[in-house]
Order: C-alpha cells, then sequence, then structure tokens
C-alpha cells in the first residue's frame, strides 16, 4: 500500500497541474472500489474549480469551492496525469483505469486501480468532521507530533512500539515500511512494549521517523509492486532500506543477521544486536 511518502509524491506532482484548474467533467467506469464511487459526481463535479491539493494521512484531497474530492490509492492504486495531445483516443483507458477527472479538456486525472481497495468519494464541509479523518491523530512531519505526546499517549500499554506507530489514532501515516527503517534509525526493538519506552529514548524515534519520511519524500518514495508517481516514474527509497525486506541478509552496521518476524499480520525487520 503507497504510505505517506508516496502519497505525498503524488500531491507535489499533480498540484501545480490541477490548482486553478476547473472540471470540465467526470467519467466514471467502475464505481465499485472499496466504497462505491457516489453516483452524483458526473452532476456535482463539472464547473468547479479546484483551490487546493492537499494531503491528510493517506489520503488525497482536492479541494473544491463547494466541498473535498476524497481519494485513496488503497493497495494497489496509482494516479496518472495525462496530456491528450489529439483527442483523448491518444491516452485511452485500460482494464483497470476507473475513474477520470478531466479539466478544461486538456488534463486528464485518471485512477487506476487492479485490486479496487482504493475510494474516491465527497465531501461538503469541514473535512476533519468526515468520518475517516475525525478520529485521526497527527501529522508526523508537524509539530504536534512530538516525543512528549507520544510518551504520553503510551503510558501503561503492553502494546509492541511498532503496533503503537501504525495506529491512526497516535500518528497517522507511517505505514509498515518507514514504521521498520525508523526503529531501527533509533535502535529499538520493534516488539518493544510502547509503554516501557522512555522519554529521552521516543525524542530519538520521533527524530527517526521525521528524517526517515523526509528522506523518503526527497527520494520519490518506495516502489515496490505498483507504486509509481503521477508520471509513471518509480520512487527510489527502497535502495537506502537499512532492514525492511532484508530478512537473512546482514546488518549493515553491525554484520548480525536480520531477522524477519510477524507482528499482527505484518512483517517486521530488525537487527538483534543493534535493536534492544
Amino acid at each position: 500500500m503507497p504510505e505517506l511518502p508516496e502519497v505525498e509524491t503524488i500531491r507535489s506532482g499533480i498540484a501545480p497541474h490541477l490548482v486553478g484548474q476547473t472540471i470540465t467533467y467526470v467519467i466514471v467506469r467502475n464505481p465499485h472500489l472499496r466504497w462505491p464511487i457516489p453516483s452524483d459526481l458526473p452532476q456535482l463535479l463539472p464547473g468547479l474549480t479546484i483551490t487546493a491539493v492537499t494531503r491528510r494521512a493517506k489520503f488525497l484531497l482536492l479541494d473544491c469551492d463547494v466541498g473535498t474530492l476524497i481519494i485513496h490509492l488503497g493497495m494497489s492504486g496509482s494516479l496518472r496525469l495525462l496530456h491528450p495531445i489529439s483527442g483523448f483516443s491518444a491516452s485511452a483507458p485500460q482494464k483497470h483505469d476507473h475513474f477520470d477527472v478531466i479539466f478544461n479538456e486538456q488534463i486528464i486525472l485518471r485512477l487506476r486501480d487492479p485490486r479496487r481497495f482504493g475510494a474516491v468519494l465527497w465531501h461538503c464541509g469541514d473535512i476533519a468532521q468526515h468520518r475517516l479523518f475525525s478520529y485521526l491523530g497527527p501529522e508526523p512531519l508537524t509539530d504536534d507530533f512530538n516525543a512528549r505526546r507520544l510518551y504520553d499517549k503510551t503510558r501503561g500499554s503492553r502494546i509492541s512500539i511498532k503496533q503503537t506507530l501504525m495506529n491512526n489514532r497516535i500518528v497517522v501515516g507511517v505505514g509498515n515500511i518507514y514504521a521498520n527503517e525508523a526503529l531501527f534509525h533509533a535502535k529499538i526493538n520493534p516488539t518493544t512494549a510502547a509503554g516501557k519506552i522512555g522519554m529521552m529514548r521516543y525524542q530519538v524515534l520521533v527524530q527517526a521517523i521525521k528524517s526517515i519520511l523526509q528522506r523518503a519524500i526527497e527520494t520519490g518514495g518506495s516502489s515496490l509492486r505498483d507504486f509509481v508517481n503521477c508520471e509513471g516514474d518509480p520512487g527510489y527509497f527502497q535502495q537506502h532500506y537499512a532492514v525492511y525486506g532484508r530478512g537473512g541478509d546482514s546488518c549493515r552496521q553491525c554484520q548480525d543477521i536480520i531477522q524477519h518476524i510477524r507482528q499482527n499480520q505484518r512483517s517486521s525487520f530488525y537487527c538483534p544486536r543493534c535493536q534492544r
């Protein structure tokens, strides 16, 4: 699943092309995604202008005059920007191209989603009150996510720190890949109970999370399986993995063997010598 750096990469790629553009029309080829695409979108959206393209957690938000188009990429979704030269036949949709937004009859924003776990939704009013956003914790790259908050939220908790970091009520968008990498750089074993970690170690962990996510954004995210940016190009952060996907390989710091375990049905990778 695309995580925060991948979604932020797409956001920064499409925003310069879409802000200020007016929606000409909408095509829904298959409404059956994770939740059904609202049937009235082809009537609601034409004539609206995109005022901002933002992100909340792993959701892309296309802000319009009177509401917000919410897009989630799910497990296998991708967004492409198409610039047809001579009519839309030059960009003929493929089997898994389920949703198009056409701007000024010059730009197509196309959602491709082979597994159909993504979502396209519409919300009028304050987006923070939407059922998908009302319970979310802070963004990890903001000042609202800090060691004090993480420390206070985990007092008495027996849940592992790895699972804690993937709880959207605690912090949003970290995801499995970047939780593994941040815990390695903070030298914390992923199975450690969150309630047993002290303030000083949380300060190191929070800084590691912010640093890892920022580096991932700068390198275009991670391309595992399906992810490409809005121009169809892969990300490159996977070339910098310290532990993720390296079970059985030697740790690059101490040469011990990277361990691979399952936590809450998700893969965790760690070095038993470096991470305590």
